[in-house]
């Protein structure tokens, strides 16, 4: 079977099939940050019992401690862009490889409290920046009639890494006998599970080593002979290099630098209309509680009297459910379109969340336990809302955000939604154990009005972008 390249202006250009083992191997390394993402943002729910416990501190400043890493991610995915574009794509990720590593090491071995929460902001800017320059990276590298499946490699690999660190987070604490304050190779088990990332981190710092820089930044530096050589690795020896380097040329001359001052609205709304659907959109993502399945899942499980070592390893099957919900929404995406998607995930999310609102009700026996139905019914729809959202807005989302938008302002719309969307995440992370405390069945009972307010904002303010192309969005 043989394949054609076409001319460049006449379409999607079809990849050698000698050359796509190798951009697979380009996008896979790559993804490794995605895989940092996922992993470091959730391997923190294994430690969240260990850590309250070991420096005897309440539910709000464990909120804190757990949440502040959200901040280095704001500031992390603020800097990356404009950082890739001074020094490239490839030492950007070395930059994170770094902060992954010098994270997991120092939060495997804290001094004290403050110091650890140190650590985690160091590593929330590493996630940051993975977060912005993963995709990026991909998109300027991947051959255009691969683009969308290979993009689709960087969620691929953040769900991977969750489930990932909950299965390491779960061996861990089996083989130090059940408990996480108990001690492994030296440490107590909460301090080896935040450790363990130094692994993956060194394996993406090596990575970034095979891998060749973007085409796109060395076309921007002047070094055309070398983006042609990547390009012909990628994209195949029939490619013409030289209308390809003219064609970048020409996209990144007329590329408009969006400004914040191209969001605003000119009234007393601040900014335009479509820039507010997409901060709705990235609000609505988190204030469904999606990040308090993947950050306190075991203490929450624990607080009802299941095991510790049955907590950690519902957390890991959760884990897996969010990958199959995810590989639902990559295949259904392009089929049924978006608004059907997110609706769909919304209903499902308001009648799982509002479930474990009734079963969090139950009074507990005298074990500390809740009562078999709601126990089971917690377990059950815990599982299904993870599933619903994945299949949803966890994937539609970011979808949304990268079509909505007109070209004029789609860079600028990008960051201020992104933005929301940690601060909104930042904000239910580090109110949880507060809520927990106050009444968990409310604290559910918050998400779910969240989640049954998401349809009708969905309904009436989204459009769907399915099939139109970009230059469509106004």
């Amino acid at each position: 079977m043989t394949s054609t390249a076409k001319v460049p202006g006449s379409g999607a250009r079809e990849a050698q099939p000698e050359h796509l083992g190798h951009v697979i191997f380009i996008t896979a390394a790559a993804a490794m940050g995605g895989f940092l993402f996922g992993y470091d943002s959730a391997v923190i729910n294994g430690a969240v019992g260990a850590i309250g416990s070991k420096y005897d501190i309440g539910s709000g400043a464990l909120g804190q401690v757990i949440a502040i890493a959200l901040l280095g991610c704001a500031i992390g995915a603020a800097i990356a862009g404009r950082l890739a574009d001074r020094i490239g794509r490839i030492h950007v990720m070395r930059i994170a490889a770094a902060l992954f590593t010098i994270s997991a090491v120092g939060s495997a071995l804290p001094f004290a409290l403050y110091d650890l929460a140190f650590w985690r902001v160091l590593g929330g800017v590493a996630i940051g920046m993975a977060s912005v320059i993963g995709p990026a990276y991909i998109a300027e590298v991947a051959p255009p009639a691969y683009r969308g499946r290979l993009g689709s490699f960087q969620q691929a690999a953040i769900v991977i890494g969750i489930a990932v660190s909950q299965l390491v987070n779960w061996g861990i604490l089996n083989a130090a006998g059940g408990n996480d304050r108990d001690k492994i190779m030296g440490l107590e088990a909460w301090q080896v599970m935040l450790g363990v990332m130094v692994v993956p981190a060194v394996l993406y710092g090596v990575l970034s080593f095979a891998i060749p820089e973007s085409p796109r930044f060395l076309i921007s530096v002047g070094k055309n002979e070398k983006a042609k050589q990547i390009l012909e690795e990628v994209e195949g020896r029939h490619v013409d290099l030289d209308a390809r380097v003219t064609e970048i040329e020409h996209a990144m001359r007329s590329e408009h630098k969006s400004t914040f001052k191209d969001l605003l609205g000119g009234s007393s709304f601040l900014f335009k209309p479509i820039v507010w659907i997409g901060i709705g959109l990235s609000v609505f993502q988190q204030f469904v509680g999606i990040n308090v399945a993947f950050y306190y899942s075991s203490t929450l499980w624990q607080s009802v009297g299941i095991d510790p070592s049955d907590s950690f390893f519902y957390s890991f099957t959760t884990s897996i459910i969010n990958i199959i919900g995810t590989v639902i929404a990559m295949v259904l995406v392009d089929r049924v379109g978006r608004k059907p998607l997110a609706l769909v995930g919304s209903a499902g999310m308001a009648i799982a969340l509002a479930l474990e609102a009734w079963a969090f009700s139950a009074k507990l026996d005298a074990a500390g336990k809740l009562p078999d139905t709601q126990g089971l019914v917690a377990l059950i729809a815990a599982h299904a809302f993870v599933l619903f959202f994945a299949l949803s807005w966890g994937v539609v989302v970011w979808v949304f955000l990268g079509e909505m938008f007109p070209n004029k302002i789609r860079a600028a719309a990008l960051g201020v939604a992104a933005a929301a969307q940690w601060l909104a995440n930042w904000a239910i992370t580090a109110s949880f154990p507060s809520l927990s405390d106050w009444n968990l069945s409310g604290a559910y009972l918050i998400y779910t009005f969240f989640a049954v307010l998401s349809i009708p904002f969905v309904l009436k303010f989204v459009k769907e972008t399915k099939g139109k192309a970009l230059e469509e969005m106004g």
